[in-house]
């Protein structure tokens, strides 16, 4: 698939992916659908799932770091700023040293070009909140979030999954 298409298929799944509701019961099954694939398959992640106001559920496995809690944090500024998942900011703005321009004004410190980020969207209020994942490659992170959303709504995950890589 090519950059658009890759592109596409996200905004796709931004469209799709949208909850009747979201709460702190929703975000417990979903990190929970998030963690127990990551041990069946030894994914050194974390999990973060917040609202705006507020963190709703955590989780690091075996493997993940204190550098990954720090970049889903970032990711999840990302999210907050322009409502898109970070994998498709990523591809949007094809940078590889994974920092905003800097006429854009985001600190590299709070703010990354790294997928793994997903907009909690919930019909009729919009975006409310983000699901992170670190510690593998961020389309790995993305499809990671994808699968468990999927999961989640009991929706097609093959008709949504993103395409495979590339080789």
């Amino acid at each position: 698939m090519s950059v658009a298409d890759d592109i596409a298929k996200i905004i796709r799944q931004e469209t799709e992916l949208v909850f009747a509701t979201f709460d702190e019961a929703a975000a417990f099954e979903v990190g929970c659908i998030i963690r127990t694939r990551a041990l069946a398959d030894k994914l050194p992640i974390i999990i973060d799932i917040r609202l705006w106001d507020r963190p709703l559920f955590y989780a690091a496995l075996p493997g993940s770091t204190a550098a990954n809690a720090n970049w889903a944090r970032r990711k999840g500024n990302v999210v907050k700023m322009f409502h898109k998942s970070t994998y498709r900011m990523v591809l949007e703005k094809g940078r590889e040293d994974r920092t905003f321009p800097p006429g854009e004004g985001l600190d590299p410190a709070d703010y990354v070009l790294a997928g793994g980020g997903f907009p909690i969207r919930v019909a009729g209020a919009g975006v409310v909140g983000v699901i992170a994942v670190s510690g593998l490659p961020e389309r790995q992170d993305h499809g990671v979030v994808v699968d468990a959303i999927c999961e989640y709504l009991k929706l097609d995950r093959n008709a949504l999954a993103p395409a495979p890589p590339k080789t």
